[in-house]
């Protein structure tokens, strides 16, 4: 291997030759060390030197990254490597690891068609392990493994070679179960990685070092060898006789598919459009020819040319001046400026070809997920978010004048990250801010004040609870302030499937475009009349036009619909939202002067029937979940569960291994947003490790809703008792 350093422009024309590019991902459960790997492929393609190489940390450039050394957000690079007398392109993505960012590992899943899997062998496979391996596997990205830290094995935990050899044989089968379970079937079995083979690596990034068959082939060293070395903590010359850098490339080079062989299967996977019309062929052969489609997964900002969307190119060859649609949008646009990532570095360059990723600047309200075409095709499937936001602070600006900054800085923060939510309190004029857990919610607060220059005040976390209803009532009456006009509504729980559906992101909000929904919620479970009466979906919850022959229905159906949206978003009981609740127009009398059918007679006579209907029904408040892993000793282990069970968790496993437990309980997130940490620590002298990852919503018991209700309530500025049905039926 020829080493040799590259400048960007060089990078640009080598991508051209797609039988030489890899698009590829680092993905790992937090601090397995995906970092410190990617540093040692930097420094072998000669972005940094090798003696900082896993100190560094390049690619988390940003302040709060180096801070807390944690990956928060993913980084994009590009790097060049001359390998068997051939130049190859590496678009390397390294994500964040910890569960409160896992929405940057869902986009990046988009972008790449391998992934390099780190897994810490003494940790082992933990929660976010199986998250992004899962994660990668649903987009078609093929895995490796670099089994990270392997010197712990025997340093730390004082096995010997033939037990070090064994615990990593058990993790490569363990993993290797993983991917029959979650891989698409096709791949179950071409998918498994093995030692033989050349997929997996052993080593130690942070000392540089790691061996593969690869590396025994080359450097004519075996195991027994490299366990002696790192016995004898002989740094050098395991770097010399197994250098980390080449083991890494080789894998991922050798066993990792190329944009053209991806593209074959991973298109008919993520585009449902006509595969045999011209734009489909040329997505499939990766032809860079061809007119341009691309898939935005990425929104930066660049304080001197404002949003560059991050694309990863299906086909032809995207330049300055390129013009695109935008999904969703008839007008097209026109790209300013076309460019590659050297991690902090956004390199302007001439053009970037199709199977690579770019940066792109100059189109307007591109939202992740988005298709940018040449031709105005079908859009690509709708990037999946697995978690949802479950955590609440009101931020407001210190200063009053700042409040236009904050508010441009809330929308820049949730275009870059979808799992962000943010919205105005219309009651006290505060920012809600809804994030993945407290350490999100921090991130987000540290970059408004560093980074947007806003101080701001924030309150203490609040939890998101959502409404929903247990059982059908039917045709509530709901009259216009006026009482020119009246509508008949019956409200139902959705199916659990077209719930899931809905929630998994398989079907899009808002009005549904053609017929292909009214398929997928036939299979879903939902009637097919009630199907192809779909006219709106909101938080997961649908509105039916259930009626027959009503006149001037149609005349008003855009302010039904916002009035169903307006009641989904706030809902009657604490003014949190709604949840699969199927809401069907079955009647209306609808009075025939267009002065007596504005928004201000149709939209309340929309929502109070569905609120009185909702609580005729009974609304029930659902409630966040996260699924702990905690690791302690087996000392610790009834004080643990019974601080568990203490904080209303259910425990759903214990596993004990030597001298160390594992508890795998699910708790409530209210009981863990305040002094979680500080007990558990204090219970364990600090020597409990413990991961959260999201859980879903369930049912908050009847015993505390009334209690909760209020509290919410009361913080929203509203009457603490809550309404009756009678209340919205006058």
């Amino acid at each position: 291997m020829v080493r040799k350093e590259f400048v960007a422009e060089e990078v640009a024309k080598i991508m051209s030759d797609i039988d030489h590019v890899r698009n590829v991902a680092i993905i790992a459960h937090v601090h397995h060390g995906k970092t410190t790997l990617t540093d040692s492929l930097l420094s072998r393609a000669g972005i940094i030197s090798k003696s900082v190489a896993g100190d560094a940390l390049y690619t988390n450039y940003e302040a709060i990254e180096k801070d807390r050394r944690m990956t928060i957000k993913s980084a994009n690079i590009s790097l060049a490597f001359n390998y068997k007398n051939h130049d190859h392109i590496i678009n390397l993505i390294d994500t964040p690891g910890h569960v409160d960012f896992g929405g940057h590992v869902t986009r990046s899943m988009r972008a790449v068609d391998g992934v390099v899997l780190v897994v810490d062998p003494v940790e082992g496979i933990m929660p976010q392990t199986e998250t992004v391996l899962r994660q990668a596997l649903q987009e078609k990205a093929k895995p490796v493994l670099f089994v990270n830290k392997t010197d712990r094995l025997l340093n730390e935990l004082k096995l010997t070679p033939e037990q070090t050899m064994e615990r990593l044989k058990t993790l490569v089968i363990d993993i290797n179960n993983l991917i029959v379970k979650f891989a698409p079937e096709q791949f179950a079995k071409e998918w498994q990685i093995s030692v033989e083979k050349g997929s997996v690596c052993f080593g130690s990034a942070y000392k540089k070092w790691a061996i593969s068959t690869h590396i025994m082939k080359k450097y004519n060293v075996t195991f027994k060898q490299i366990f002696e070395l790192t016995a004898a903590n002989d740094e050098a010359k395991l770097q010399e006789v197994a250098p980390v850098d080449e083991a890494t490339l080789a894998m991922v080079i050798e066993h990792l598919p190329t944009p053209r062989q991806a593209q074959s299967y991973r298109i008919p996977h993520l585009w449902h459009g006509d595969l045999n019309s011209p734009d489909g062929k040329a997505m499939m052969t990766v032809d860079t020819k061809a007119p341009v489609n691309m898939v935005v997964f990425g929104v930066s900002y660049d304080q001197h040319s404002g949003e560059v969307a991050i694309a990863r190119v299906f086909s032809g060859t995207v330049k300055k001046g390129t013009e695109v649609f935008i999904s969703g949008n008839n007008n097209k646009q026109r790209i300013q400026q076309v460019s590659l990532f050297m991690g902090p570095e956004r390199v302007i360059v001439d053009a970037i070809s199709a199977g690579n990723i770019a940066g792109l600047v100059g189109i307007e309200n591109v939202q992740i997920g988005d298709t940018c075409s040449e031709d105005d095709i079908d859009p690509f499937e709708q990037i999946k978010h697995y978690s949802k936001p479950v955590v609440t602070k009101a931020i407001e600006a210190k200063d009053t004048r700042d409040m236009t900054k904050l508010i441009e800085a809330l929308r820049e923060l949730t275009k870059g990250d979808q799992t962000i939510v943010a919205e105005l309190n219309q009651e006290t004029g505060e920012h809600l801010v809804s994030g993945m857990g407290e350490l999100h919610l921090e991130v987000i607060e540290t970059k408004i004040r560093d980074e947007f220059k806003i101080p701001i005040t924030t309150s203490e976390p609040i939890v998101v609870y959502k409404e929903t209803i247990e059982k059908e009532v039917k045709d509530v009456e709901g009259k216009s302030p006026n009482r020119h006009t009246k509508f008949y509504v019956t409200i139902k729980p959705l199916e659990p499937g077209v719930l899931d559906l809905l929630e998994t992101g398989a079907i899009k909000e808002g009005k549904p475009k053609g017929k292909a929904h009214i398929d997928e919620f036939i299979k879903a479970g939902m009637p097919r009349d009630e199907a192809k009466g779909v006219v709106d979906i909101c938080n997961s919850s649908v509105l039916i036009d259930a009626t027959k022959g009503v006149q001037y229905l149609n005349e008003v159906m855009e302010l039904l619909i916002e009035g169903f949206e307006e009641a989904m978003k706030d809902g009657p009981l604490a003014r949190e939202k709604c949840v699969g609740i199927k809401v069907m127009i079955t009647d209306a009398t609808i009075h025939e002067d267009p002065v007596h059918r504005g928004p201000a007679q149709v939209i309340p006579a929309m929502r109070r029937p569905i609120y009185a209907g909702m609580l005729l029904s009974g609304v029930v408040l659902l409630e966040p979940k996260q699924k702990f892993t905690v690791n302690i000793p087996v000392d610790y282990l009834s004080d643990i569960i019974t601080f568990l069970q203490g904080k209303r968790g259910q425990v759903l496993d214990i596993q004990q291994e030597n001298e160390q437990a594992t508890i795998i309980a699910k708790v409530p997130v209210a009981e863990v947003i305040k002094g979680f940490s500080n007990e558990i620590r204090s219970l364990t002298q600090g020597k409990a490790i413990w991961y959260p990852e999201y859980a879903g919503y369930e049912k908050l018991p009847k015993e505390l809703q009334d209690k909760v209700v209020r509290e919410i309530r009361k913080r929203k500025g509203q009457p603490e008792e809550p309404p009756s049905p009678n209340h919205f039926l006058d």
